[in-house]
């Protein structure tokens, strides 16, 4: 689990194909990493398979490729990095999977005073997921949701946001992970039965009313 509070910021050193997907060497100022500990890498959880002085490699099998854009990165490419928290650590930004539900479309940026304001496109299916400032994780950062808009939402950005991340090389057509509030994920998966019968129960009803 995640907090969606930037350690560091990564570099892609190498990138290599394999039948099972990409592997990666990224370049980070960690120095007492472990095999097998999670790290959220633009907010995709991946698994320290090994690690040196200043890097470490992960893997991103076919399916975590279909659904990022990690098959994207290349040499160079910088990365928002964060270590899974300890049971001990405190919770600044909002609890974080590191699963990423969609690739949403970077459709604007746009500066306001000491804020840049940065309207994301998104798939109509996860918009339900979103509240007039409730927490969203952009690329592995934790955000709050500025203003809903049809077809997606705004965020702005604060200064220390776009010094500490990567979020300030924001470009209109730029794709980024987002993740969703697990909370909001599970009261609808709880509520998706009454949903369907409310549904079901006004179409009903609109047929009777019909004939």
């Amino acid at each position: 689990m995640f907090t969606g509070l930037i350690e560091q910021i990564g570099e892609i050193d190498s990138v290599r194909q394999t039948d099972a997907g990409r592997e990666l060497r990224i370049r980070a100022p960690f120095t007492d990493l472990e095999n097998g500990e999670s790290i959220a890498v633009n907010g995709a959880c991946l698994t320290v398979r090994e690690f040196g002085p200043d890097w470490f490699d992960a893997a991103a099998v076919v399916t975590t490729l279909e659904r990022t854009t990690i098959g994207d990165w290349k040499k160079g490419t910088r990365l928002n990095l964060e270590r899974a928290m300890r049971p001990d650590d405190r919770l600044g930004g909002h609890i974080v999977q590191g699963h990423v539900d969609c690739v949403g479309l970077v459709a604007a940026v746009e500066r306001a005073g000491d804020a840049l304001l940065v309207d994301l496109s998104l798939p109509q299916s996860i918009e339900p997921l979103f509240v007039l400032h409730g927490s969203i994780t952009v690329d592995g950062v934790s955000l709050t949701v500025n203003e809903l808009r049809p077809g997606g939402l705004q965020l702005s950005l604060i200064e220390y946001t776009l010094r500490h991340t990567t979020l300030g090389d924001l470009k209109p057509g730029a794709r980024v992970h987002v993740e969703a509030d697990v909370i909001a994920k599970h009261v609808r998966r709880l509520l998706e039965p009454y949903l369907r019968e409310a549904s079901a129960l006004t179409s009903l009803t609109d047929f009777s009313l019909e004939h």
